[in-house]
């Protein structure tokens, strides 16, 4: 009987245990797929596996095939736009291959709904972006090469493993390089010793350069004997000796929660509402940015993010004059996106969100805290003191800010899209990291020193710019957009204006795309609107967002030098196109070891009209970095923006009406 009993017992038993197996593995498999509930939703591990393994059987891989990009093949705009709940719609992923063996570069798209390749393509005569492997190819190579070594002897090195080798995308070709169509890349060499900031000691006149494809090096550089620093230049703790005083606690409380509300990738604040991806390449891209005005929800942007980059230095020495990084394109940018930390990189009452992203391998993986979103105080948000009542109306202002960090070899970036109270849309880059620094044999600043200025013995900081270009596909109030330039100018003493105060201001269509090739004129004040092409706001004007500059500079090289032709981007501030769907990259789609031309130049050569039509604005802002002794050996943050401001969009200021 009790055998019996104890028989029965363990039926119940069983049947939980596998119900609780059941339970595990759903919530496994519903961890790894994730609801998706919207077009622009990023791809997951599972699509990401699935494209993958879909193109490994459509097409004979080689085992030394790479996937220097994969990611959400974006959907059509207009389906997008009127897509709603419970709507069917497309999910497909863009992926680019690369064969090394073969030198090729292929692109596919997958549909993940119907399990079918869309597109397969050889893309000819192009490179993608340095992957993992062509660094760590390029380290073994340089390293086990004699010529290098005894390079290496002669300055007193004979233990290898104390040089980093840091592998560049080769920058200007010559004609020989462009004739061989390989794949390289130039080696520099720095001392490690005991330290971890290598920087701050530049192996300076050896420069390799490699044939990815081949796994040899084509040529050695060795332009003799330059001092290198044998300081440490570390910056923890432990190596600066006596420490500041530590500020007094800071503390950001919300007790009542944060006022943004996430959901999926859909973010609400304060009238504004938008969604966000993570590209691997572009890093943080916004999309369907609207605002609520109290009665409608009206479109502002449709997508916008870092296009492109380019950092010049201004050496002409051989060694140096290759340097010409495209951080966005020749680099994959937001494959270098960095795990923030609360209190560091964003205050204590932000979020960290984390992304998926595939290697080159083709593997998925998720990086944790890439993405920060926080509110922040933001001083006086409007005020006026009422002398004859003695009232103080003043409301405070508070900004949303979402980030992310980038870490390009040396130099670290942020990226940061503020939206304000009042209607203002704000980029703000963050410059920080280490110079790229050249050894030298000077001790003290000598007036002979025209490209650079000496920032510790033995180590020069090199004069450089930092481009950065920005894609904006604006759809004020709609698609139906126009663009126009409004400029500001004193008007000459005459009958009219006596005592010679009169301001005008004029506001310009720009009707085409080769006429809306525009630079800043700090004379005039000049702006740029974008404005609804068929809509009136209450004063009987078109509603627009301006587009307000900050900081910038001029793209230095001069006319005819081959980085003006390959980065012909930043040669302009304002660039105006037609919308295209497949036009997001202002310096092509492949920058590295491209021809001239590429991007921008290319996208205007048919001069569509821009009037009352779907269009997309570039901006492109620079810094001129001449390098300080208070830049070493860690930079401060440098900061610099635009700013996107309604003009007329509104009826009235947007926040008048946030309570005390």
């Amino acid at each position: 009987m009790i055998k019996r009993l104890k028989r029965f017992l363990w039926l119940p038993i069983a049947i939980i245990v596998v119900v609780c197996i059941l339970l595990g593995l759903m919530g496994i498999l519903t961890a790894q797929q994730p609801f998706i509930s919207h077009p622009l939703t990023s791809l997951t591990e599972a699509e990401i596996s699935t494209a993958v393994s879909f193109i490994k059987r459509e097409k004979t891989l080689s085992e030394m095939a790479a996937f220097p990009l994969i990611a959400l093949q974006e959907p059509d705009k207009e389906e997008v736009l009127n897509f709603g709940p419970g709507k069917a719609f497309q999910r497909k992923a863009f992926l680019v291959i690369y064969e090394r063996s073969q030198n090729k570069t292929y692109e596919g798209i997958v549909d993940l709904k119907n399990k079918a390749l869309n597109s397969w393509k050889e893309i000819p005569s192009v490179q993608p972006a340095i992957v993992n492997s062509d660094y760590e190819l390029a380290t073994e190579v340089v390293k086990a090469d004699p010529q290098w070594q005894k390079a290496m002897q002669r300055r007193g090195i004979t233990d290898f493993d104390q040089v980093k080798i840091s592998c560049w995308a080769p920058g200007i070709l010559s004609k020989q390089e462009e004739a061989t169509g390989n794949r390289l890349c130039r080696a520099l060499s720095y001392y490690k010793g005991q330290g971890w900031n290598y920087y701050g000691s530049p192996i300076e006149g050896v420069l390799a350069k490699v044939n990815l494809n081949a796994g040899k090096i084509v040529s050695l550089v060795d332009k003799g004997n330059v001092p290198f620093s044998k300081e440490n230049w570390n910056y923890d703790v432990k190596s600066l000796g006596k420490l500041l005083s530590a500020p007094k606690a800071l503390k950001i409380l919300q007790p009542n929660g944060a006022s943004f509300r996430i959901d999926n990738n859909e973010i609400s604040w304060q009238g504004w509402k938008f969604r966000y991806l993570m590209h691997p390449r572009s890093g943080l891209v916004l999309y369907q940015v609207t605002h609520d005005d109290g009665k409608d929800i009206r479109p502002v942007l449709y997508r916008a993010s870092l296009s492109e980059m380019v950092v010049p230095y201004g050496d002409p020495d051989p060694t140096w004059s290759f340097r010409n990084a495209f951080d966005v394109g020749e680099y994959n940018l937001g494959l270098l996106a960095n795990t923030m930390e609360l209190g560091k990189e964003i205050p204590e009452n932000g979020l960290l969100l984390d992304t998926v992203f595939a290697n080159e391998q083709g593997e998925p993986y998720k990086i944790p805290g890439v993405i920060g979103i926080y509110e922040r105080d933001n001083g006086m948000l409007w005020k006026h003191y009422e002398y004859n009542t003695q009232r103080n109306h003043v409301r405070r202002s508070r900004e949303l800010v979402m980030t992310m960090t980038v870490a390009v070899d040396n130099y670290d970036y942020s990226i940061n899209w503020i939206f304000h109270q009042d209607g203002t849309l704000e980029v703000q880059n963050e410059l920080t990291g280490i110079l790229l620094t050249q050894g030298t044999a000077a001790q003290k600043q000598s007036e002979n020193d025209l490209y650079g200025r000496l920032i510790a013995k033995n180590i020069l900081g090199v004069n450089h710019q930092h481009f950065f270009n920005y894609r904006l596909d604006f759809d004020v109030d709609g698609q139906a957009n126009s663009v126009m330039e409004m400029n500001v100018k004193a008007l000459p003493m005459d009958e009219k204006n006596p005592l010679g105060n009169a301001i005008a201001v004029t506001e310009d269509p720009l009707a085409k795309e080769t006429a809306a090739v525009r630079d800043l004129d700090m004379k005039s004040s000049r702006e740029w609107m974008i404005v609804s092409a068929n809509k009136k706001n209450t004063l009987g004007a078109a509603p627009g967002y301006m587009l307000m500059p900050g900081e910038n500079s001029i793209f230095l090289p001069v006319e005819r030098s081959n980085i003006r032709q390959r980065a012909e981007f930043a040669t302009h501030h304002v660039w105006v196109t037609k919308y295209k769907p497949t036009e997001f990259y202002a310096g092509g789609d492949y920058p590295n070891q491209t021809q001239p031309g590429q991007g921008l130049p290319q996208y205007i050569t048919d001069d569509e009209s821009l009037m009352g039509e779907d269009i997309v604005l570039w901006y492109t802002m620079g810094v001129t970095h001449v390098p300080r002794s208070e830049d070493w050996p860690v930079m401060p943050v440098h900061r610099v923006g635009f700013k996107l401001v309604p003009r007329g969009f509104f009826s009235r200021n947007p926040a008048i009406n946030l309570p005390e």
